[in-house]
C-alpha cells in the first residue's frame, strides 16, 4: 500500500466531535458526512482537500465519542492516509473497522509541516517527506489488518471472503 499526498495538518487532541460535528450524524450518507468534516475546527478543510490527500496530525488524534462517523467522514473526504503522533484507541479501531488507513509516526509528524508532500509506504514502513528529503520508520499491520485495510474495511473484507 503506498500513498503520495499533499499534507494537511492538526494539532494534538483532535476529537471526533470537530472532525464530524454531532448535528451531522443524523445521516449515513457518506458524501453528506464528507461535506461537513473538520468544519467546526478548519472551516477551510473541505474547500482544499483533495483526493488522496494526507492527514497529519498530534497526539490524541480522534479522541472523544467512539462514532465511526469520524472516520467516514475523513475517507470520504478524500484523505487517503491518517498520520498522527497516537491516536485515541476506539478512532483507531474504527478506522480500521472501515478501510481508512493510519499511521502512529510521532518523528515525522513533528518534522511535517503543512502543504509539504509526502509518500508512505506501508508495505515497507516507510514515510518519506517529498518536500524536504527526510524519510521515517512505521510499524508495519499485520498481514491481517493490512488486508482489512486494502479490503475497504472490516465488513467488505468479510464479504469479500477475505477474513473467515
Amino acid at each position: 500500500m503506498k500513498f503520495t499526498g499533499k499534507v494537511i495538518k492538526y494539532a494534538d487532541n483532535v476529537d471526533t466531535d470537530v472532525i464530524i460535528p454531532a448535528r451531522y450524524l443524523n445521516t449515513i450518507d457518506k458524501k453528506e458526512l464528507a461535506s461537513h468534516c473538520m468544519e467546526d475546527l478548519d472551516k477551510t478543510f473541505v474547500n482544499r482537500v483533495r483526493q488522496g490527500d494526507i492527514m497529519v496530525a498530534g497526539y490524541n488524534f480522534g479522541c472523544g465519542s467512539s462514532r465511526e462517523h469520524a472516520p467516514i467522514a475523513i475517507k470520504e473526504s478524500g484523505i487517503s492516509l491518517v498520520v498522527a503522533k497516537s491516536f485515541a484507541r476506539i478512532f483507531y479501531r474504527n478506522s480500521i473497522n472501515i478501510g481508512l488507513p493510519i499511521l502512529e509516526c510521532p518523528e515525522a509528524v513533528d518534522a511535517i509541516s503543512e502543504g509539504d508532500m509526502l509518500e508512505a509506504d506501508l508495505d515497507g514502513g516507510v514515510i518519506y517527506n517529498k518536500t524536504t528529503g527526510k524519510q521515517y520508520k512505521t510499524q508495519l499491520f499485520p498481514k491481517f489488518i493490512q488486508d482489512i485495510i486494502l479490503g475497504g474495511g472490516l465488513v467488505e473484507s468479510v464479504k469479500k471472503g477475505l477474513i473467515k
